[in-house]
């Protein structure tokens, strides 16, 4: 995996671009053969007390996010490890799900490079799934950013989904943890 490390209000130290780069290449473990992906790396520090690390590791079936903020930097990078690890093993699981519920009962390799014996199946992998308890369907009303993030506070919610009215796309505001708001778009 190669390493783009930067800081934001803070210089990154060859000891802590090493200490990312050990932590953060555990996540190789997880694969058959180490992945080709770049790692994306952010850090910064905010009044220089709180510091702030975001990793993004994006592959071709899966797109590994996490951030976490604490007091000390290398107790952060331990927590985001925690956190990338975590979701791999839930989709490594959801993977596994689908390919016994498809009945195959042969050796198999998921989309993450881990072979599995259909029997083969760890505690690890039973609790990190999830569970839908509720489906909302609804017609999407065209409409601009502005005026879905109107609709979003009105409702007291995190998120909206709306049709954008100019593009005809669905699209999705949201409340970030900085209190603005962001948009997600489909690519083009």
């Amino acid at each position: 995996m190669n390493y783009n490390v930067r800081g934001e209000n803070m210089e990154v130290t060859p000891s802590l671009r090493e200490y990312v780069e050990k932590k953060v290449g555990k996540v190789e473990r997880y694969f058959d053969t180490p992945p080709v992906a770049d790692v994306y790396v952010k850090m910064h520090v905010q009044n220089n007390q709180q510091h702030s690390i975001e990793v993004t590791i994006p592959m071709s079936r899966l797109l590994l996010r996490a951030e976490e903020d604490h007091s000390d930097m290398y107790a952060a990078i331990d927590l985001v490890v925690e956190k990338l690890e975590r979701q791999i093993r839930k989709h490594k699981t959801k993977v596994n799900r689908k390919f016994r519920q498809s009945g195959t009962k042969d050796v198999f390799k998921n989309e993450m490079g881990v072979t599995q014996l259909e029997n083969g199946w760890s505690e690890e992998d039973d609790d990190a799934g999830f569970q839908l308890v509720r489906t909302k369907r609804f017609n999407l009303k065209p409409m601009d950013a502005e005026e879905a993030v109107l609709q979003m506070d009105m409702l007291g919610h995190s998120f909206f989904v709306f049709s954008n009215a100019v593009s005809g796309d669905t699209n999705v505001v949201y409340r970030r943890k900085d209190g603005r708001y962001g948009l997600i778009e489909p690519e083009a």
